[in-house]
């Protein structure tokens, strides 16, 4: 979602120009061809909510509703100044919308106090009950009876975080509201941004919360947060410096200022107030269309737009539920080329297709009537560079095998057989295993398809690889990884990387970076993090017991990934991936209350026997 460390001011400013493309011609085109309205529209309960709203200047005709509903401003504010352009993209503006902005709840210029992730009721019995969704209704039933020339339809739309406030909207089961687009939404934020299966996203999160936090109280503001000081280049070193997680509260820091922030270090574990903001099992009886957007490199919220459909799909199978998943970083969609990523060539641009085919296609249908024959799922197959369609996801066809981790750097389909083998690395999280080989204080979003030589050179990382693929291998769908593990530590961190190697004939494209050769690159596909005392449970958390056998399994999303004939399929398994997520001392106990000295070495196994196999289970395509 929400956060991009460094680049979360620049995400506010995204949100700002509602996601769409800059350029002069369009800015021209907003003033001459738009009227914009400020409203505060009032809730059910009382509180008002900031409401910007740009009318087509031409009333001869009814036009249906655009609706973005964020936490990142609607600004500028003020009746005569003007967004650089509407809607998702300039294809919206031109087409003629009434567009519709809001500050949420607690936000910026709107009443009310901000909570993360606002819990949703499955019931509201009186007018206090309130949540996003009747948020939403109220919003919606105050636009189609104020605002003038509009043809009883709306639309949403909203990346990120106004991509949960989307979903959200689903939940006003509105009858006016007929489409809507959650693009890369926040689902459960336990899985999304603030922890991976019970591992804290530690540089995702760090920077995000000053510039997210303009205000903590009821009193609206055009006020922006603060921004971080660092003083190095070098986040590494940053975050080695200043230690345990819990020193982030020490004055040079936060200073135990920002209630979002102390509210993540609170719930380590996945209690009530993390279920509690899990949206997905209120997607239920919704007659919306819904196009779910996502990206497959997606570092913030991919978890939440593959759910996120999954959900909508099984749990309402009369709705028209639609699927998108591009070579996409978090919202690279809504701009841009979208023709690679890092040293990755997509074969072309994949941008202009979804806004122009899909999403643009989408909307029009729903609110004007336009014909459209917009497959159900639409999925770009990376590794060829093809987009593939499909009447769900995962495919049907796609047939469970097993990939065996075999002692000694094997990686195969056959089972492994004999009574004994295992490979051992030392942990040290004084000494993390980095999860980028360059400096920078970024997540930076390149790390999800980025050469993993420097990591397959580190004594802390095992690596296993087939032998040299004689046909091409596609996986579609989740992966799931099974390990057989031990440590000497009561905890454990497990990072399982799924990896494309190249074979030592593969040449340098255009995106290729200075002193790079693809010559044998190794392109992480996928990877995810375990906090191995949630293997049971990610409630109640439980101990290692030192040097005994454990099962450890962890789903690491989804995929479409062919693997091409001459290629080889890697895995890599470590302990430590920093500053990506914060440091398991490896000893059992509240990782946010850990003390600096708690950190210790650990010799941590992986096993690969007839009795204890570790392998990932995968969904591989039949052959065409």
């Amino acid at each position: 979602m929400k956060k991009f460390t460094l680049l979360a001011l620049g995400l506010c400013l995204f949100a700002l120009s509602a996601l769409a493309q800059p350029g002069g011609a369009d800015a021209a085109y907003v003033k001459d061809n738009y009227t914009k309205y400020e409203y505060q529209v009032p809730m059910r309960d009382g509180i008002k909510l900031f409401t910007s709203v740009y009318v087509p200047k031409d009333s001869s005709k009814k036009y249906p509703i655009m609706m973005d509903r964020t936490p990142y401003s609607v600004a500028p504010y003020g009746a005569d100044k003007y967004k650089s352009s509407l809607g998702p993209s300039s294809l919206f503006l031109h087409d003629k919308y009434i567009f519709v902005y809001q500050d949420v709840r607690g936000r910026w210029m709107s009443e009310g106090i901000f909570r993360e992730m606002t819990p949703e009721l499955e019931q509201h019995k009186t007018n206090k009950d309130v949540d996003e969704g009747t948020d939403t209704y109220d919003t919606i039933d105050w636009l189609i009876k104020n605002i003038p020339n509009n043809t009883g339809k709306v639309g949403a739309w909203g990346i990120s975080y106004p991509g949960f406030f989307t979903t959200t909207c689903l939940l006003s089961r509105h009858p006016a509201l007929v489409a809507a687009s959650p693009q890369a939404p926040m689902s459960d934020l336990y899985r999304d941004d603030a922890f991976h299966n019970g591992a804290f996203m530690l540089v995702a999160n760090f920077s995000f919360y000053p510039s997210f936090t303009n205000r903590q109280d009821d009193k609206p503001t055009q006020g922006r947060g603060s921004k971080l000081k660092y003083d190095t280049e070098d986040g590494y070193e940053y975050y080695m410096k200043m230690g345990s997680v819990k020193n982030s509260n020490k004055p040079q820091y936060y200073n135990d200022t920002i209630k979002l922030w102390n509210e993540m270090l609170d719930h380590p574990n996945y209690d009530q107030h993390w279920k509690d903001r899990n949206v997905l099992p209120h997607l239920h009886d919704i007659k919306t269309a819904t196009l779910v957007t996502g990206g497959w490199y997606d570092a913030e919220d991919l978890y939440g737009a593959i759910n996120t459909y999954k959900t909508l799909v099984k749990d309402n199978p009369n709705t028209p539920i639609y699927f998108v998943m591009g070579p996409w970083v978090h919202g690279g969609w809504a701009r841009g080329a979208g023709d690679h990523l890092g040293d990755i060539d997509f074969g072309g641009p994949t941008g202009p297709f979804y806004r122009e085919k899909i999403e643009f296609a989408f909307f029009s249908h729903y609110l004007k009537g336009t014909d459209t024959d917009i497959p159900k799922v639409s999925t770009f197959e990376t590794g060829v560079n093809q987009w593939k369609t499909y009447k769900t996801w995962p495919p049907k066809e796609a047939e469970d095998k097993n990939l065996y981790l075999l002692p000694g750097g094997k990686l195969s389909f056959d089972a492994p057989k004999a009574a004994s083998g295992s490979d051992a690395f030392v942990s040290d999280p004084n000494k993390p295993a980095p999860f980028i080989s360059e400096t920078d204080l970024d997540m930076k979003r390149e790390y999800m398809t980025a050469d993993q030589r420097f990591a397959e050179s580190r004594p802390d990382v095992l690596t296993y690889q087939t032998d040299v693929l004689d046909k091409d291998i596609t996986l579609a769908g989740n992966i799931w990884a099974n390990l057989k593990v031990s440590t000497t530590g009561t905890d454990a961190d497990w990072v399982v990387k799924v990896i494309d190697v190249y074979p030592d004939s593969a040449k340098n494209n255009k995106f290729t970076g200075q002193g790079v050769y693809m010559s044998h690159y190794e392109q992480m596909v996928r990877s995810e993090a375990m906090r191995g005392k949630f293997r049971k449970s990610f409630e109640f958390p439980v101990a290692f017991t030192p040097g005994q056998v454990s099962p450890v399994n962890f789903e690491l999303q989804d995929v479409l990934h062919t693997f091409k004939k001459g290629h080889r399929i890697m895995v890599q398994v470590q302990s430590t991936w920093f500053p990506l997520i914060d440091r398991n001392p490896q000893r059992f106990e509240d990782i946010m209350k850990a003390k600096d000295s708690d950190f210790q070495k650990a010799t941590n196994k992986v096993y690969s026997t007839k009795d204890n196999p570790s392998y990932l289970k995968v969904r591989v395509m039949p052959a065409e």
